[in-house]
């Protein structure tokens, strides 16, 4: 594949204001109008705000377990719980957006998240936060599964493709931005005070986010309100959902680990049984069969979930080797992390431009550049000396970042263009979706790869080294899902253009050859 195509289906509103083709010259950038201005405004805030809130909370938890007295596992619900209850309300939400309209979805879970950023803040005991953090895990997923419906919704085309760039880039500067802004309050205002001003800080942006959304954001779509909503679809995913996620947010035994697996199996299929049941009495399932049949929507998908189960679990593994093996402070460590932070913000800035030369390429030379940065932390960890290691360690991060720029977003947009309008909140769920088990899998698994190799007597710098090339090898699994998304992409492609030339005939107008359309497709990217 040559670039990206951008041009699919999506209604047109505030912010598709564009220019016409001209054959033979370069297309000329289109612009954001105002009013798209404000609507991105808007989900870039709220996805900052609502994906800030982990990263920032993980840098504070030995705080946190002073300050309560927590057990070991209160800590493990209050951090893994967050992701458990935001990965039930994605499908959820996204449907409900899809069919009922998204405004008042998203300004609801906004305000839920909000208010109980308060609660939180708040706590005297261990359990009253682990309730708020799960309240605040549904309200920050059914916020975010309705804010690439809505760019879907709202922009078309080359603004579509930068949209979501932005949307995907923020996440990206939200997690990596995280730890610095945690390590900085804990230095400014002690650790007593400084986990409860961490959830804090969520509370004005997101009263402010709220109030700029209600007045922004588009009405819901009269003609939507008559779907089908398929709710025991919805419970079938809720309960799939449960069944991947429960074990590596609260680990069972082995009979455990066999039980959920059968679990998952067994849901999984009555799933499909029942979409296909649906499908043939007339309703529209909860999954969309586009979805379903597409391998590009699927491989790139797997490509976002290997690369992002990586990358988190590579970051809290190098916390706790800064911390524990080097004895760097919160902040010490936080710092090392923050080239990651900035370099990402560079190189998604240029992602495009580089995109529109080099195509999908691009997005599997940046995750093969981020399984090499992480093998090659594990390999400085075991050789250079104590007092340069953490810096070698912030230029590792510094290309990691980088590769992390210019992958996230395009690799984004690939995976949505092959989204229907009808189910563009859903397809962007189940992305997220996807990405949250994926993090509490790699979360749970690379952090006991480090513990137990601690405790096994080989050190803190051959247990990094073991944890990095295992998160090597993951990354290096997402290279080779990106390798068959571009050529399951070019046969579509190819299907397509076939389709269109035989249709063009028979109407006796002149078709397009496959040649001329991937160099519009490299055009509108």
């Amino acid at each position: 594949m040559s670039g990206l195509d951008t041009s699919g289906p999506g209604a047109s509103g505030p912010g598709t204001r564009g220019t016409a083709a001209i054959p033979g010259l370069p297309p000329a950038k289109e612009k954001f109008d105002a009013a798209g201005r404000r609507v991105l405004l808007v989900c870039v805030a709220g996805g900052f705000t609502t994906l800030i809130d982990q990263s920032v909370l993980n840098t504070s938890i030995p705080a946190l377990r002073e300050s309560l007295h927590a057990q070991p596992a209160h800590l493990q619900w209050i951090v893994a719980g967050y992701s458990l209850a935001f990965g039930l309300a994605l499908i959820p939400g996204g449907r409900l957006g899809d069919v009922r309209g998204r405004k008042w979805f998203f300004v609801g879970g906004l305000a839920l998240f909000t208010l109980v950023s308060l609660l939180s803040a708040t706590a005297t005991e261990p359990w009253v936060l682990v309730a708020s953090r799960l309240l605040q895990g549904a309200g920050a997923g059914l916020v975010n599964s309705q804010m690439i419906g809505t760019i879907q919704d709202v922009f078309r085309g080359q603004l579509r493709a930068r949209a979501l760039g932005m949307y995907a880039v923020t996440g990206g500067l939200a997690f990596a931005l995280g730890p610095p802004v945690g390590g900085a309050v804990l230095a400014a205002v002690g650790p007593e005070h400084g986990w409860r001003l961490s959830f804090l800080l969520n509370v004005p942006f997101g009263l402010a986010t709220v109030v700029l959304a209600a007045r922004h954001l588009p009405r819901p779509r009269p003609s939507t309100r008559g779907a089908d909503l398929d709710l025991v679809g919805l419970l079938l995913v809720g309960a799939l959902t449960l069944a991947l996620m429960l074990p590596f947010v609260q680990p069972p035994g082995w009979a455990g680990w066999l039980g959920f697996a059968a679990a998952a199996v067994l849901l999984l299929a009555a799933l499909a049984r029942w979409q296909r049941r649906f499908a043939r009495s007339g309703g529209q399932p909860l999954i969309h069969p586009a979805l379903t049949r597409s391998a590009p929507y699927a491989l790139g998908t797997a490509v976002a979930m290997t690369q992002f189960g990586s990358s988190l679990a590579a970051g809290l593994v190098l916390t706790m080797f800064l911390q524990d093996g080097l004895g760097l402070s919160p902040l010490g460590a936080a710092l090392v992390a923050l080239p990651s932070a900035v370099a990402m913000g560079f190189a998604s800035a240029f992602a495009w431009r580089v995109v529109q030369r080099f195509g999908r390429r691009t997005v599997t030379a940046s995750v093969a550049g981020s399984a090499l940065v992480m093998l090659a932390g594990g390999l400085v960890a075991l050789r250079a000396p104590a007092g340069v290691l953490p810096w070698l360690l912030a230029l590792l991060q510094l290309l990691g970042g980088a590769s992390a720029g210019l992958m996230g977003a395009p690799n984004q947009a690939f995976v949505l263009r092959h989204a229907p309008a009808e189910a563009a909140g859903v397809s962007g769920a189940i992305l997220q979706m996807a990405q949250r088990i994926a993090a509490a899998v790699s979360v749970s698994a690379l952090s006991g790869v480090y513990l137990r190799a601690t405790a096994g007597g080989g050190g803190h710098r051959a247990a990094y080294a073991w944890a990095s090339g295992v998160c090597a090898a993951l990354a290096a699994l997402a290279v080779l899902a990106s390798v068959l998304a571009g050529r399951a992409t070019a046969r579509e492609e190819k299907a397509r253009a076939e389709a269109a030339g035989e249709e063009a005939a028979r109407a006796g107008v002149p078709a397009r050859t496959p040649e001329a359309a991937r160099e519009g497709t490299r055009a509108s990217g």
